[in-house]
């Protein structure tokens, strides 16, 4: 008898849809907070990279071979799209935005990154030939906008090519993990997506960082966190549960209930609920411009939530708003 490796049918629910989607830009969003102090303690971005992926990786992987070893088989027609989730909506996010964090203000890569949802909604638009409605276009503007206000992108702003080009790297990456993510889950259990990928990213990671890198003596210091000091490898270890497994497991899930240019711009409230975190835990200040920009951010979020198309069906006829191929 044939394995049948398909995932099994969904009824997309845009509210169940949406509450994974901000649970997982609060995971997402935690993640600067929680590896701060790892890095203010003697690890480099890119160690803290390749620690958070290859663990993720590790527990995935020994969690579904015992519990569901069948989401680990692939037919030989799934890894293209395994391996760009991977590579590029799991290491090359990381990479990229490390690159260019490196090159350019904090606040300018972050914005670079985030304009993801512009280049799905184009992605959307023009290649997948969808007509989205005007107000939608206008929800998204208006989150961009509370973004670079959140970002503060005027501070310190300086041009770089190798920076802006990471930047940009970083967005197509992010949009890579939309739209790939929401392509696999039609046909593939987000379990057996998600674990997948998190293995390609992690032996693309590593092979800039490699594990045998990490200092010892720094993984049992004592780091300032919040009112606690735990040590480095215990934030390690969260962030890599945490931020990592549960959230790319949920964010990838919710693609399931929310298309690709929905979903994108709900996850602009990730760069606010670091903002928040880094406030609490870390002692970072808020700007009243960063809370007017959030406020922007959400307001433009809600709108796209209340005008965007709902998931199409497997097997439904196409919207009548989709243009005829040329």
């Amino acid at each position: 008898m044939a394995l049948d490796l398909s995932a099994p049918p969904v009824r997309a629910h845009r509210g169940r849809g949406t509450a994974l989607i901000l649970v997982a830009s609060v995971c997402f969003g935690s993640s600067g907070s929680i590896a701060k102090p790892a890095m203010l303690a003697g690890l480099s971005p890119e160690q803290v990279a390749a620690a958070r992926i290859g663990l993720s990786a590790l527990v995935l992987l020994a969690g579904v071979a015992l519990v569901k070893p069948g989401l680990l088989r692939v037919r030989r027609g799934e890894w293209p799209v395994l391996a760009g989730y991977g590579l590029l909506g799991v290491a090359g996010v990381q990479l990229c935005y490390f690159v260019a964090a490196s090159q350019i203000p904090v606040g300018v890569a972050i914005l670079l990154e985030f304009i993801s949802p512009v280049l799905i909604a184009l992605w959307v638009r023009f290649v997948r030939r969808v007509r989205l409605p005007a107000v939608m276009w206008g929800g998204t503007l208006l989150a961009m906008l509370g973004l670079a206000m959140v970002a503060q992108v005027w501070q310190g702003l300086r041009l770089d090519a190798l920076g802006l080009l990471a930047g940009l790297g970083a967005a197509v990456c992010s949009a890579s993990y939309f739209l790939l993510g929401e392509h696999g889950v039609a046909s593939r259990h987000p379990l057996g997506m998600v674990t997948w990928g998190m293995i390609i990213g992690a032996v693309a990671v590593c092979a800039v960082a490699p594990p045998w890198t990490l200092p010892a003596s720094v993984l049992t210091t004592p780091a300032r966190f919040g009112p606690w000091q735990p040590p480095v490898w215990l934030l390690l270890v969260t962030v890599a549960l945490f931020s990592t497994v549960l959230a790319y497991l949920v964010g990838t899930t919710a693609l399931r209930h929310l298309p690709a240019s929905t979903a994108s711009v709900l996850g602009l409230l990730e760069p606010v609920v670091a903002m928040v975190t880094a406030w609490l835990l870390v002692g970072e200040e808020l700007s009243w411009v960063q809370l007017l920009g959030s406020a922007v951010l959400l307001t433009g979020a809600l709108i796209v939530q209340l005008t965007s198309p709902g998931k199409q069906p497997a097997g439904e006829p196409l919207p009548v708003d989709r243009l005829s191929p040329p």
